[in-house]
């Protein structure tokens, strides 16, 4: 990550990903999704990370 970029929030990935905040949370109970931090009471999303994983994704479907 960049030091200019900016960390994510659930609704950015919700939108990156086009899928319902609920899923991001489904998928962190589950340890499916894109890895996320939390910083204080909320989760943040390293851009890079999820596109690293976004790629994963398509490279096991």
């Amino acid at each position: 990550m960049s030091e200019t970029e900016v960390l994510w929030t659930v609704h950015d990935v919700s939108g990156f990903l086009r899928v319902p905040v609920a899923t991001i949370y489904q998928w962190r109970v589950r340890s499916e999704g894109p890895p996320a931090m939390r910083i204080g009471r909320h989760l943040r999303f390293d851009p890079e990370t999820v596109r690293q994983w976004t790629r994963e994704q398509r490279e096991a479907g």
